[in-house]
C-alpha cells in the first residue's frame, strides 16, 4: 500500500512540475517583448518568482525523491539496471538541468538583465515536451 501512495504523489508531484516546465517559459516570452513596460514586467517578475520557488521547485524535489524511492523498491538500482531506467533518468537529469537554466534566466529578468529574444524562449518552451516523449515511451513501453 506504502508503494501505491509513493507513486502517487510521485505522479502528482511530476504533474505540477511539468506544469511549470510547459508555463514559466511561456510567461518569459511575454516577458520579453520590447512593449512589455515596467509595471508589467513588475508582474512578470512576482509570477515569474512565485512558479519557480512556491511550485516548480518543491514538485521538482518531491518528483526526484519519490521516484528514486520508487526506483530502490523496485530494484531499479541493482548492478544490472536495466536501460530503458537508465536513459529515463538522464532525460529526468536533463529536465532538471534545463529547470536550472529556467532559475537562471528568471534572476536575468529580476535584475532586468535578460539578453534572450522572444524567439528564443518560444524555441526552448518546447524542450520539456520532447523530453516527456521520450520518458513516457520509455516508461511504458521499456524498448531496452
Amino acid at each position: 500500500m506504502l508503494f501505491l501512495w509513493i507513486k502517487a504523489l510521485h505522479i502528482m508531484a511530476l504533474i505540477a512540475w511539468m506544469a511549470g516546465l510547459f508555463y514559466l517559459p511561456r510567461l518569459y516570452v511575454y516577458h520579453a517583448r520590447p512593449q512589455t513596460g515596467p509595471d508589467m514586467s513588475e508582474t512578470f517578475k512576482v509570477m515569474e518568482r512565485r512558479l519557480l520557488k512556491a511550485i516548480m521547485n518543491p514538485a521538482m524535489l518531491v518528483t526526484w525523491a519519490t521516484g528514486l524511492g520508487l526506483g530502490y523498491m523496485l530494484g531499479q538500482f541493482s548492478a544490472d539496471i536495466q536501460i530503458w531506467f537508465a536513459l529515463k533518468l538522464l532525460l529526468v537529469l536533463a529536465l532538471t538541468v534545463y529547470h536550472m537554466a529556467l532559475g537562471r534566466w528568471r534572476r536575468e529578468f529580476a535584475e532586468d538583465r535578460n539578453t534572450h529574444t522572444e524567439r528564443f524562449y518560444r524555441f526552448i518552451n518546447e524542450v520539456p515536451t520532447l523530453i516527456m516523449i521520450a520518458i513516457v515511451i520509455l516508461v511504458i513501453f521499456q524498448p531496452f
